[in-house]
């Protein structure tokens, strides 16, 4: 039986000018059975969706700041920089998965975008827009605990991981502002922000704010993601 192809969408570096790809993400979908295919970064999407064509999901990884031209906000002081290549290809990339029911994966970056492209807005920058003492940006090493998560009860990562509270790992300075519309909050940090959510209208939409890419080799329920994730793929 052929094994189910994942596209990664790449990560970009401005300094170097290329892509380049965080070793967890491919680890974690090849450990939960599946080959991961990193995509070319570009504004021409024709390629790129012939290839995602061709996979079974889509993973949609950390990086750059979404720009908030894209929920239609101006920039603001602590925002980061965008890129402009990545918002016009996981842009086309995720309508054409919810079109063709492809399962995604979102992280970081992932879940922000999603929620963005759903209609929803961010906290531009959590330091700045966001007081608190929930650690959100942490120094490695990233398979350690920041802070724990609410998972709300009759949602599928509650059915997944069976437990209410879960500790994880933090690395970011945006976040979910305004839910997107069709998204369902499946659990939440201590301080109140959203951290894990899904597509009510998709069999599996799945996007989280920490790193499961970090710690799978160590911790069994960022593993289950990865294989719920897998699984979900045809």
């Amino acid at each position: 039986m052929a094994k189910k192809m994942i596209a990664v969408v790449p990560l970009w570096d401005d300094e170097k000018e290329s892509i380049w790809m965080l070793p967890g993400y491919m680890n974690g979908i090849k450990e939960a059975g599946a080959v991961p295919i990193i995509l070319p970064l570009t504004s021409d999407t024709k390629d790129a969706i012939e290839i995602f064509d061709r996979c079974d999901g889509l993973l949609l990884t950390g990086g750059h700041d979404v720009s908030p031209s894209l929920y239609k906000e101006p920039r603001k002081k602590g925002c980061g920089i965008s890129c402009a290549e990545r918002d016009l290809l996981e842009s086309v990339l995720y309508a054409y998965a919810l079109e063709h029911n492809k399962p995604v994966l979102g992280i970081c970056r992932g879940i922000q975008l999603i929620n963005v492209l759903q209609g929803g807005t961010l906290y531009q920058d959590l330091p700045s827009e966001y007081v608190s003492n929930v650690e959100h940006h942490m120094e490695p090493p990233y398979t350690r605990t920041a802070h724990e998560v609410n998972i709300r009860k009759q949602t599928p990562l509650y059915e997944l991981l069976l437990t209410e509270r879960l500790g994880v790992n933090s690395y970011h300075h945006q976040a979910i502002k305004k839910l997107g519309t069709d998204l369902e909050i499946m659990a939440e940090s201590e301080d109140g922000l959203i951290e894990a959510v899904r597509h009510t209208g998709k069999e599996f939409v799945w996007a989280f704010q920490w790193h499961p890419e970090f710690d799978f080799h160590v911790n069994q329920n960022s593993r289950k993601i990865f294989e719920a994730f897998v699984n979900a793929c045809q």
